[in-house]
């Protein structure tokens, strides 16, 4: 089965490549493990070198990595430069804080000198999507190659281009060959790549049904594994909030990436009192976005990534329907032009036993809730099996700790979108994953956090 780039906002087939064969994965293996031998020995001044260097070399070349992204998956072309610029962010960031994060820790013991020492632990396998094809790459990149470890890149295979691009930039940044490798292969070979003994750790960014496959491998292979999975994020608004800011917020929350994204608000939670103006301001925000092509500067929202997304996203929308939702905007795929185009969409009257109520709408879909109070706003945020991400909208500072303290996620942004941040830890809870990226925890995760005890 070839892999290949297709454009969704045409249909046309950009490019298609021949999947590695089993020797060439062996010697992509081969040279990994050649690689780590050596490249743990380096210190962090000269990983830190050569991840400067990658972020330059994003930033000269960020129109050019953003075109590859909006050609292949559809992203706004804005929001694809403003991918790259994050990119170059992450790899600063760790270039500059990597040593402190992994520095020997003293503890007092009864040992003369007691400590410790986080080491690498080597090849660590990258299960990445296509969503964010350069950024969800770089937030793992960027820490795990700081620690010493090395990297095999199995990337989603609608996005080719991306991935090798990727190999690139860290090639030409100085990094040797073999640290970092991408695997131009499909789903059905991640089973091997993972029991092989080698490979030490992995990490996968997601489906849920994806993130049970390798989580499953890699529990009979005794391998650690990250997984961040899907989401369906609740977006509360209570009466004391700033509507407008909560409104133009939540069109960002629920568009961004084209709606593709595990940490778009997709549960609109809004207070009785204040329902009415919201819905409006809402309705109207919506109504105001440039669906088109995302080549385009002025363009809001582009392509869904691939067909399949398409026909997923507008089957759950009908059957929400037959459900008892009621459809206040879109609903139907738009068939004036080619392309897996998909409206903005808003969903209301939303039945618990619905489709809406409870599974994730990956795509420019909003589902609008009433509830009367904080009581049954927090109820309805938590009555879901994803835990990821959360934000409430209140100047009530009893409301925003009660939110802070009882919504079951893995952040709670208060007043503002919930986003990644080099600085923060990320990840969730529930079925939306376990294990953190970013921050000091996400460098610590890939790394033997060893004893060391001296008397």
């Amino acid at each position: 089965m070839a892999i290949a780039s297709i454009n969704p906002t045409t249909g046309e087939t950009l490019k298609t490549f021949t999947p590695l064969t089993d020797a060439e994965i062996a010697a992509k293996l081969d040279n990994a493990e050649r690689a780590f031998s050596t490249y743990r020995q380096t210190n962090f001044a000269q990983r830190g070198e050569w991840l400067n260097n990658a972020a330059k070399i994003l930033e000269t070349n960020k129109q050019q990595y953003a075109e590859i992204m909006t050609l292949e998956m559809g992203k706004p072309i804005n929001s694809a430069i403003a991918e790259v610029e994050k990119c170059a962010l992450v790899c600063r960031y760790y270039a500059e804080h990597a040593a402190q994060f992994l520095a020997d820790v003293a503890i007092a013991t009864d040992a003369s000198h007691s400590y410790v020492r986080y080491q690498p632990l080597g090849i660590i396998l990258a299960v990445m999507p296509w969503n964010f094809p350069l950024w969800q790459v770089f937030r793992f990149a960027a820490p795990a190659l700081m620690a010493g470890n090395v990297g095999l890149l199995k990337h989603a295979s609608n996005v080719p281009q991306s991935a090798l691009a990727i190999e690139a930039v860290l090639l030409e940044a100085g990094f040797p060959p073999g640290v970092f490798q991408t695997l131009l292969v499909g789903a059905d070979r991640v089973a091997n790549l993972l029991k092989d003994p080698r490979v030490k750790a992995a990490t996968l960014t997601g489906s849920e049904a994806a993130g049970q496959s390798l989580a499953s491998i890699a529990s009979h292979e005794l391998k650690k594994t990250v997984l961040e999975l899907g989401g369906s994020d609740p977006f509360i608004v209570l009466k004391s909030a700033d509507l407008e800011l909560a409104a133009s917020t939540a069109v960002t929350a629920r568009m961004l990436n084209n709606g593709q994204s595990c940490i778009a608000a997709k549960r609109f939670i809004v207070e009785e009192a204040i329902a009415d103006a919201f819905t409006e301001l809402l309705v109207q925000k919506f109504q105001a976005l440039k669906v088109g092509d995302p080549l385009l500067p002025e363009t809001n929202i582009g392509p869904l990534a691939t067909p399949q997304m398409l026909t997923d996203l507008h089957k759950q929308v009908q059957l929400s329907i037959q459900q008892g939702c009621k459809v206040l905007l879109g609903g139907e795929p738009l068939s004036d032009r080619a392309g897996n185009f998909y409206p903005p969409t808003i969903l209301t009257n939303i039945p618990p036993t619905s489709v809406a109520y409870d599974e994730e709408l990956f795509g420019p879909v909003a589902a609008l809730f009433r509830v009367p109070n904080l009581d049954m706003a927090i109820k309805i945020a938590n009555d879901t099996s994803f835990g990821l991400g959360a934000s409430v909208w209140t100047n009530d500072l009893q409301e925003q700790e009660r939110a802070i303290a009882e919504i079951e996620a893995g952040a709670v942004f208060v007043n503002g979108m919930v986003k990644s941040d080099p600085r923060m830890p990320f990840g969730g809870v529930k079925r939306s994953g376990y294990g953190r990226e970013l921050g000091l925890h996400g460098i610590q995760e890939f790394v033997n956090i060893k004893t060391v005890w001296v008397k």
